[in-house]
């Protein structure tokens, strides 16, 4: 079967920058906060507006959509109907501005996925729009995988980055001592959590 182009996955930094969601029903409400932890200049466009969406830091257009609501933004959600959220592809299409259009894969230009972070380390699988509740399920397995100690594998990476670049180190080489010092770092922790503690005297 001939799957088409593959999409190219990207993580985007939106803070202070114009994301115009549309809609403003229970589906686009479920996406206001993705879109304030981006730190995203969020505008909501739509005639009747769900009351979290009304509890939030956005900017509210009580109104239907126009085309001129996308100027300036850098990225359109499309929660609202499947015409309303075929105008906002037109829109964005025109101003060269990706839409993320909630369960209408057809319409969207732009996917988002299975998503779970912890600590600086974030992981999202997507499907294409193709099956959203399949991409939830292995995000879940994937997030069983990652240890709870992904922050220290992080911080001990970065280190290795600077000192690495600094020793003029080929990046073809970086990642099997990447691997030795996260082995080591593994190795390291085991013995701490294997190790004796103390009796607390009673």
């Amino acid at each position: 079967m001939n799957a088409g182009p593959s999409l190219l996955p990207l993580f985007l930094k939106l803070h202070h920058r114009k994301v115009v969601l549309v809609g403003g029903g229970t589906v686009a409400a479920s996406k206001i906060e993705a879109l304030l932890g981006s730190g995203a200049e969020i505008t909501v466009v739509a005639p009747a507006i769900h009351p979290r969406i009304r509890a939030t830091a956005v900017t509210i257009v009580t109104r239907g959509f126009t085309p001129s609501d996308l100027d300036g933004a850098w990225l359109a959600v499309a929660a609202a109907t499947p015409a309303v959220n075929r105008e906002v592809r037109t829109a964005g299409e025109a101003r060269r501005i990706f839409v993320n259009a909630v369960d209408d894969p057809e319409t969207a230009s732009a996917f988002t996925g299975g998503v779970f972070r912890r600590g600086p380390v974030t992981i999202a699988v997507s499907t294409g729009g193709a099956a959203p509740a399949l991409a939830g399920l292995v995000r879940e397995g994937l997030e069983a995988l990652v240890p709870e100690d992904i922050e220290d594998w992080v911080r001990e990476a970065r280190a290795l980055r600077r000192s690495q670049r600094a020793e003029g180190v080929p990046p073809a080489e970086r990642r099997p001592l990447l691997l030795q010092a996260l082995n080591e770092l593994y190795a390291r922790s085991a013995e701490e959590d294997a190790a004796p503690r103390p009796e607390v005297p009673h």
